[in-house]
């Protein structure tokens, strides 16, 4: 076994000397260590593919008349656990080359048993409000032994920026350290968690001056997160998380305060508070699934160990889900929610967000088959002007001139009847539409031109030719638009037909689609398309494709015809 260890231990050590390989993380299992040395030493795969693209037809801005390529890829395998790749690219507009050199990111995840290590460039994620996904240098840990979670990390959040004045548009930055745990113990009825996660800006007293300037502070940062799920009584769970953040937003500040609390939390007169707040409740009963949620985040809440969080907005949302009919053929699905953000009242404006959706699957047999989707989604913005209370003359003057609503209402509905289905032949019928509208109100009234509707809209047929292995689909396609006052049409037709041919060694296909575009009742346009292509496979690893695009355009009666077409191109794959 030592024998072994120590192949894999120089395995680890050689390949952060290769350079450049774009690896970003390799798994190896330490309980396959004595495995290992069973796989060959190295073991190669890749590929090679070459052609050329010959365009013909009206002149485009930076499109070559003719193209070649030379692509070329090689991975490279070591004992079955870690890979090597190495690519090649060669056109007559440049090339790229990509080998060995030393990564940018490198990360190893050995894992035994129950136990998972994290080493290198990683991240990790305890919950959404302590660290949520943040990269870091350094080690982590999960453990899963029996009942018990407990994940650990420690490490580099940032690098250090130094300021370069020949680079002003670079803002420098402190290079920040963070660490935590989270350990959580988890059973069929009940589970609770606690988290506490770190992070502190490395502070640099000769560049203080510099940084202050820029308006650079170094930061500190601690998290205390608690979380349970409990089976109140039974189909009834509740769900609950719930973190408060310490954020301090210069760690040169006087200190605030006396205390062992003070002291661990190095609290400082720049150290703020701030809590975040979310639980859901769901119950079933008789196949019926009601969810009621809360969130509550505060104002400038932050944690540095996540790249962006959304502060200052409250959540209710409500849920409600079940199946009707005989075997549950048919499901229904709504849900309702309620966002406001200024919970503090303490910016120029706020907003009153309301969704709500509804989803409707009915599927009485296996040939026939309906959806329908219903959301529809309201923004009410209240600006806060000042001029409000200056010009004020009596309460009621002006009281909705500066209240804004947005309205958004999406429908999409889809029908599939497949009325023919045996072993020689499949035939099918489907339709799809979805509608979607959005308009500003101001005082209680929608403008024309603050009003948008979208139109999409697909009838098609298809049928299968099972033996034959000929598939041919056809459809008919629709799309009406409304802005600004001003409709447009597009519509048109479409048909394709493909074939594996010679024992399905050859692939074939033909398609043609004509369009017709119609804006304010005038013809702008009129587009026909041919499209042909064949691929055909030799020995399993050889392919020769082949490819023809046609395409005449007739735009606001200017004719402009294009023809693109891809000449053979090979490609081998070992």
């Amino acid at each position: 076994m030592r024998h072994y260890i120590t192949r894999l231990s120089l395995l680890l050590l050689f390949l952060p000397g290769l350079a450049g390989v774009k690896v970003f993380a390799q798994q190896v299992n330490l309980e396959d260590v004595a495995n290992i040395t069973k796989n060959k030493p190295f073991t190669f795969n890749g590929g090679i593919s070459a052609g050329t693209v010959i365009y013909g037809g009206t002149p485009q801005p930076g499109r070559q008349d003719w193209t070649y390529y030379l692509n070329g890829n090689l991975n490279v395998n070591v004992y079955g656990q870690i890979n090597i790749p190495i690519s090649i690219n060669l056109t007559n507009l440049g090339s790229d080359l990509s080998y060995p050199s030393l990564p940018n990111r490198l990360s190893f995840h050995p894992s035994y048993k129950w136990a998972t290590a994290h080493i290198g460039d990683v991240s990790m994620t305890f919950s959404p409000y302590t660290l949520n996904g943040h990269q870091f240098t350094g080690a982590g840990v999960d453990l899963t032994p029996g009942k018990f979670r407990i994940s650990a990390m420690g490490g580099r959040l940032l690098r250090k920026v130094d300021y370069d004045p020949d680079n002003a548009n670079i803002m420098p930055n402190y290079s920040r350290y963070g660490y935590g745990v989270k350990a959580e113990y988890d059973t069929e009825k009940y589970a609770v968690g606690l988290t506490y996660f770190g992070a502190k800006d490395n502070k640099v007293d000769t560049e203080r001056i510099t940084f202050d300037s820029l308006g650079i502070q170094p930061m500190q940062n601690s998290v205390i997160g608690f979380n349970t799920r409990i089976s109140l009584v039974k189909n009834l769970t509740l769900i609950a998380e719930y973190a408060v953040s310490y954020l301090t937003r210069d760690a040169y500040a006087p200190k605030d305060g006396n205390g062992i609390v003070n002291d661990i939390l190095n609290k400082r007169t720049s150290t703020n508070t701030y809590h975040a707040f979310n639980a859901r409740i769901n119950y079933q009963f008789l196949k019926n699934t009601i969810g009621i949620g809360y969130e509550r985040i505060d104002p400038d809440y932050q944690t540095l160990g996540a790249y962006y969080f959304n502060n200052d907005y409250e959540n209710i949302t409500l849920n409600y889900a079940r199946p009707f009919l005989k075997d549950d053929k048919a499901t229904v699905a709504v849900s309702f929610g309620i966002q406001r953000d200024d919970l503090n009242n303490s910016k120029e404006e706020s907003t009153d967000r309301y969704v709500g959706s509804v989803n409707l699957n009915y599927a009485p047999n296996e040939n026939l088959q309906f959806s329908a989707n219903y959301s529809t989604f309201q923004s009410h913005r209240n600006i806060k002007s000042q001029f409000d209370y200056i010009n004020e003359t009596s309460p009621y003057q002006n009281l909705d001139t500066l209240n804004f609503t947005q309205l958004s209402q999406n429908l999409d509905g889809s029908m599939m009847f497949t009325f023919k289905k045996t072993e020689k032949q499949n035939q099918r019928i489907n339709l799809n539409m979805s509608y979607q509208e959005s308009a500003d109100r101001q005082g209680g009234i929608s403008t024309p031109g603050n009003v948008s509707r979208f139109v999409n809209s697909a009838l098609g047929y298809g049928i299968s030719f099972i033996p034959q292995a000929i598939n041919i689909n056809s459809s008919f396609n629709a799309s009406y638009n409304y802005g600004g006052g001003v409709e447009s049409y597009t519509l048109g037709p479409m048909i394709g037909v493909s074939a594996n041919l010679l024992k399905k060694t050859l692939m074939t296909g033909f398609s043609t689609s004509y369009n017709m575009n119609i804006n304010d009742g005038d013809i702008q346009a009129k587009v026909l398309n041919l499209r042909l292509n064949a691929s055909y496979r030799i020995l399993k690893k050889h392919n020769l494709n082949a490819s023809f695009v046609w395409q005449n355009r007739n735009i606001t009666n200017k004719k402009k015809t294009d023809l693109t077409t891809t000449s053979l191109s090979y490609a081998y794959s070992f």
